[in-house]
């Protein structure tokens, strides 16, 4: 039996049913002691309360470290990932964006994928993330070689990270006999169906019915639907009430997820609340992505934009509408920045979200809810019997952790990760004085 030392863990993330351990305090944070034995929790215990006053040299008795549960990506795009350097946006325009994407897609190849995709699991898994659901571009010639690399990686990576693959294409791709065929291979291995609805591609007449052939589709092979959609800035929230009109059609079981969603939010106030509703009514479910939104959208060459749009997290959220916040593009044509971070996505989204990891509705879309979106196996509190997984971090607070990105060390299965190495700039500033004064 291996007893940790005192950690405070936010109380959403500790057994609900577990009586002897206290409310959490103003920031929702409880101090614990956690027995572990072969990789599994086996107990929890209210944290002894610090001796009051000082020790012999006058200092005060050491605060625990904040701890969570490893976090969860529930939206990005291996396959782009790491690709800016080449393949750069300088406009920062979608139709920029989409021209580099189409010239990194066209020379794609499978060492290349496989390199950029392996060095972001890397970074995600050391720091912090437990699982990765991945759109990957698979129309076109180069399509089947994308989901064959990333499914090497996603069985090479199964007992380290639950990888997850969504074909990202047209939504009319899925009437086609290779739509079709792909189609059955991504259920086969788990993954799930995507599209674009709107934004990017524009609008096209016969959406609607592709939407529904897509899910019923989706229901006879047992797979769920994750789609792109109202990513943009007209046609106010029309590719979700399509995907509405669709499940009011003809209910079916899959479960269905909306990303993006972000034009949404132009609607007014009533009318927004009515599409929340009927999206709570039909369980549906949003992955929220306001870094690549806020960064791609209402772009003019001589005005700072004024219609930051993302999805309406709060009013979705207060309806009963489970909603995850994911990373989405890392260092690719549609963002130029990020890193597998989950805590950076976390720090960016208190500010451009308002959500306030002090509270459930705040720290929820990065943890159990985007556990539930993603129908992971653990939800990510920790109880008798769940994993011994968890990240330390070198923060006592909130306010530590918003103040700078912390330090951390993880640990799965009850084993601690390595510590990552120090990378690039060391050497790269080797040579300009003594940094560390």
């Amino acid at each position: 039996m291996n007893l940790l030392p005192p950690l405070r863990i936010p109380r959403m993330l500790l057994d609900p049913w577990d009586g002897r351990l206290p409310q959490g305090d103003a920031d929702g944070l409880v101090s614990v002691v956690l027995e572990v034995e072969s990789g599994r929790i086996q107990a929890l215990h209210p944290a002894p309360e610090a001796v009051a006053g000082r020790d012999a040299q006058g200092a005060a008795p050491p605060e625990p470290p904040l701890a969570l549960t490893p976090l969860v990506e529930p939206h990005a795009h291996l396959d782009k990932a790491f690709s800016a350097a080449r393949f750069a946006n300088r406009a920062g325009t979608i139709a920029a964006a989409m021209a580099a994407n189409q010239a990194e897609t066209s020379c794609r190849t499978a060492e290349d994928l496989e390199q950029r995709a392996e060095r972001a699991l890397q970074r995600a898994w050391r720091q912090g993330l437990r699982a990765i659901r991945s759109h990957v571009d698979c129309g076109g010639e180069r399509g089947d070689l994308s989901l064959e690399v990333l499914d090497g990686l996603r069985r090479r990576w199964a007992d380290r990270l639950e990888l997850q693959l969504v074909g990202l294409v047209p939504i009319q791709h899925w009437g086609t006999p290779q739509g079709r065929s792909q189609a059955r291979w991504l259920a086969e291995r788990g993954g799930r169906l995507g599209g674009v609805i709107g934004g990017p591609l524009g609008n096209g007449s016969g959406d609607g019915d592709a939407v529904l052939e897509t899910l019923r589709l989706a229901d006879q092979l047992g797979c769920g639907v994750d789609l792109h959609l109202d990513e943009g800035l007209s046609h106010r929230g029309r590719g979700v009430r399509l995907v509405c009109e669709a499940l009011e059609r003809q209910r079916l079981q899959v479960p269905v997820v909306c990303s993006h969603a972000c034009s949404m939010a132009l609607l007014p106030p009533r009318a927004c609340q009515r599409l929340v509703d009927r999206m709570a009514r039909l369980a549906l479910g949003v992955v929220a992505l306001p870094s690549t939104n806020l960064w791609l959208l209402d772009r003019r060459a001589e005005a700072t934009p004024t219609r930051r749009t993302q999805a309406p997290i709060r009013q979705l959220q207060n309806s009963g509408v489970v909603v995850a916040v994911g990373g989405d593009n890392v260092q690719d044509a549609w963002f130029p920045g990020g890193d597998f971070d989950p805590l950076e996505v976390l720090r960016f989204a208190v500010v451009a979200s308002h959500l306030h990891p002090w509270s459930r509705q705040g720290l929820s879309p990065f943890s159990t809810a985007a556990a539930q979106l993603l129908q992971l196996e653990w939800d990510g509190i920790l109880r008798p019997g769940s994993p011994a997984d968890l990240v330390v971090l070198d923060a006592h607070n909130w306010s530590d952790l918003l103040a700078r990105s912390p330090q951390r060390r993880v640990l799965r299965g009850g084993v601690w990760l390595p510590k990552p190495e120090r990378e690039e700039p060391a050497a790269l500033l080797r040579g300009w004085g003594d940094w560390s004064a």
